[in-house]
């Protein structure tokens, strides 16, 4: 537990640099926060070592993605729109569960830089995206089930902030349940799904009382995601 604890805080460290540093920093004025030196293994871990390096490329955690300054006024400009709905408990697919959602087009010049470095971070420059950005909001006993996005409304690429709260997301391979990634999203983290691990593993995020990395367990709050996709090929 002390293990895991301590790459959660040095994750959150990261994030949460001094106003001077960031007034200083070229980088990050131009591309927020430096990454995290957590190593990919850190944060993904699996049923076998080879399975996590064959999809190394395909799979990604970049911790303290954005500041914290930065998570709040994504939550400034969300919430007002957010607590005019209520929380479902059931999904048109049953693929969630204790839900809010919307979809933004046009976000203020502060949060639409965030999003332009998560596209510039997941995304070919050439690629088409889906205009509309997904935002999901998770109850704190709401959870994600397991499923495959369908080809129809989204491209190769999935990008995700996780704001509020650290979570678990689980892909397990659809013909094969042996073979499994579980990828610990710390808070205000960006996450990547590329080919063959958004469309041949589905994905979920995992609830409170089933969240644990690498045995130890990590508490699951209130999640809110803001998504990315690029459009079908």
């Amino acid at each position: 537990m002390k293990a895991l604890l301590t790459v959660i805080k040095r994750i959150h460290r990261a994030a949460v640099c001094t106003r001077r540093q960031l007034r200083s920093s070229s980088c990050a004025r131009r591309s927020g926060p430096c990454p995290s030196p957590e190593p990919h293994g850190a944060l993904v871990t699996g049923s076998s070592w080879e399975l996590v390096q064959r999809l190394r490329t395909q799979v990604e955690v970049r911790p303290a993605f954005i500041t914290e300054e930065e998570e709040t006024a994504l939550l400034r400009e969300l919430e007002p729109g957010l607590r005019k709905k209520r929380y479902e408990f059931d999904h048109w697919d049953d693929a969630i569960h204790g839900y809010r959602e919307t979809e933004r087009v046009t976000w203020a010049p502060a949060c639409e830089e965030i999003l332009d470095r998560v596209r510039a971070a997941a995304f070919p420059a050439d690629s088409p995206l889906l205009g509309p950005v997904h935002v999901l909001d998770l109850d704190k006993a709401g959870y994600i089930k397991p499923h495959v996005d369908s080809v129809k409304f989204c491209g190769s690429t999935i990008a995700g902030l996780c704001l509020l709260s650290d979570s678990i997301m689980r892909l397990v391979k659809e013909d094969c349940s042996k073979e499994w990634l579980d990828l610990l999203l710390p808070r205000r983290s960006l996450y990547v799904l590329r080919d063959e691990a958004r469309y041949k593993f589905t994905h979920e995020i995992l609830k409170d009382e089933e969240s644990v990395f690498k045995g130890q367990k990590v508490p699951r709050q209130r999640r809110v995601s803001v998504i990315c996709r690029n459009l079908p090929a």
